[in-house]
């Protein structure tokens, strides 16, 4: 997994390979594992925001956890698929921010064998596969909904 993120203003982005364990029995990514992409992409946000969820619960008392996910499935993934997901943050509130998540096919070893016997390119890469929209609210250690610190607000905006 590779991650970049080239300016706050731009989205970040890792890429992924699908593995056999994310597929079924088809060789198609399993639509749950396309939420373990975005947890991980995430992670990797927030971490090149140079935040931490230990610091996070250490220095503000507080945990972003999951609150709603809404998720389109336009396209499938396939076994040895790498994917592009990038992460934004579209809304800030109070206790809560919203991120959009983007998981895109970039490369397609399939496509790569249509390409090679047809001599021409596959119009379809790169193919958006999922749109995924994250609400995560902050909490505190009893559970409760609190305000994001101002510090992690500032870093969140960019």
């Amino acid at each position: 997994m590779t991650t970049t993120r080239s300016d706050s203003s731009q989205p970040h982005k890792i890429r992924a390979r699908v593995y056999y364990e994310d597929t079924d029995a088809g060789g198609i990514v399993y639509h749950a594992n396309f939420l373990r992409f975005a947890e991980r992409a995430r992670t990797e946000f927030l971490r090149s925001l140079g935040y931490d969820h230990h610091q996070a619960r250490e220095e503000h008392n507080i945990m972003l956890v999951v609150r709603h996910a809404e998720i389109d499935y336009k396209a499938s993934g396939e076994l040895d698929d790498w994917l592009e997901v990038s992460t934004e943050v579209v809304e800030m509130r109070n206790s809560s921010m919203t991120l959009k998540h983007v998981i895109s096919r970039i490369e397609s070893p399939k496509a790569r064998r249509r390409k090679n016997q047809a001599k021409e390119p596959d119009p379809e890469e790169p193919k958006v596969l999922v749109e995924i929209k994250v609400v995560l609210v902050a909490i505190s250690d009893i559970g409760r909904a609190v305000r994001i610190p101002p510090q992690l607000r500032q870093i969140f905006k960019g």
